[in-house]
């Protein structure tokens, strides 16, 4: 049976509708009056699925689809795509890398500047009047200068953070599964080894069971009460019930988030937390970007088609043909 049909199980942004409607193959599993019984009769047909992380694409999801070569997932991080069933089972998982490295790497930055120098508060501080009643907004008690950063995962988007933390003066080192010998920065075996010894930790991590809750209450400890934690990785990464005691107890100084657990639920705990700076999932949320991401999910979709080599393949499943 060939393989010809491309599924949709969620919307995705329209240029991806767009490019993937245009070969005439795709089918969107939300708009069928009963997507069990579509899947049921036609899973034979389906050779590629486009995905967001709108729903877990596990083993037992992509073993309704025989014939299935390749999962398109958006975005880099795809830890809700099981790379490791798909690669044992001849199936290519695509993400879409390094076109959003600068603009999360500049989004890291700008929250960092925002955590330590506490300016969401100073501007709310400015819009409820009390400049013109209380006077100026108190002087922060945190500040980049003379300080350390270390950060978990020094990949593609690490070393863009790296690199930005240089230029503001501050010493780097890092903490991941191996140390690269390519690297200037310090490498430390352990987290809460290096927890202990930055004034700033940066978690730059992908999801999924080998990195989650890695920040727990001892690194947090480790980190100490003038510490600062920005989570612009995955929101698994971090114990967030820990996170929540850290803040509140003064554990570590304040947190800058752009990434939660349960997204697009954020307790309510740290929602009320004032030294918790918190973004919605907008690090690599600029229409450049995106787009840039969404014709990656094309482009592996149809060098599918074509017979030709995905552009982006996962490391779990690399291209060894069609």
């Amino acid at each position: 049976m060939a393989a010809t049909y491309i599924l949709a199980p969620k919307p995705l942004m329209p240029l991806i509708m767009e490019g993937l409607k245009a070969t005439g193959r795709l089918h969107c599993l939300w708009e069928m009056d009963n997507p069990d019984a579509f899947i049921l009769e036609y899973g034979e047909n389906i050779g590629a699925i486009a995905t967001g992380g709108h729903i877990k694409i596990d083993a037992t999801y992509m073993s309704k689809f025989p014939n299935l070569k390749i999962v398109a997932n958006f975005g880099v991080g795809y830890d809700t795509v099981d790379a490791k069933w798909a690669g044992e089972h001849g199936i290519i998982v695509s993400n879409t890398p390094d076109v959003l490295t600068e603009e999360v790497a500049d989004t890291a930055l700008g929250l960092l500047i925002m955590t330590v120098r506490e300016l969401p508060q100073s501007e709310r501080y400015l819009r409820a009047g009390h400049w013109q009643e209380k006077g100026p907004y108190p002087l922060t008690l945190n500040t980049l200068r003379g300080k350390s950063v270390g950060i978990l995962a020094l990949g593609r988007i690490g070393k863009a953070i790296a690199t930005r933390c240089e230029a503001f003066g501050l010493k780097i080192s890092y903490h991941g599964r191996t140390e690269q010998k390519d690297v200037p920065y310090t490498y430390y075996q352990t987290l809460v080894g290096m927890a202990k010894d930055v004034d700033i930790l940066i978690s730059a991590a992908p999801g999924g069971a080998s990195t989650f809750h890695s920040i727990n209450a001892e690194v947090l400890k480790a980190l100490g009460p003038m510490g600062i934690l920005i989570n612009i990785g995955r929101g698994s990464v971090v114990d967030e019930k820990s996170l929540i005691k850290a803040l509140h107890d003064k554990v570590i100084f304040a947190a800058g988030l752009d990434v939660f657990e349960d997204e697009p639920q954020v307790p309510k705990e740290l929602i009320e937390l004032e030294n918790a700076v918190l973004l919605p999932h907008v690090g690599s949320a600029s229409h450049h970007t995106r787009n840039l991401m969404g014709q990656l999910v094309v482009d592996n979709i149809l060098a599918f088609f074509a017979g030709k080599a995905p552009p982006t393949p996962v490391a779990e499943t690399p291209f060894k043909g069609w």
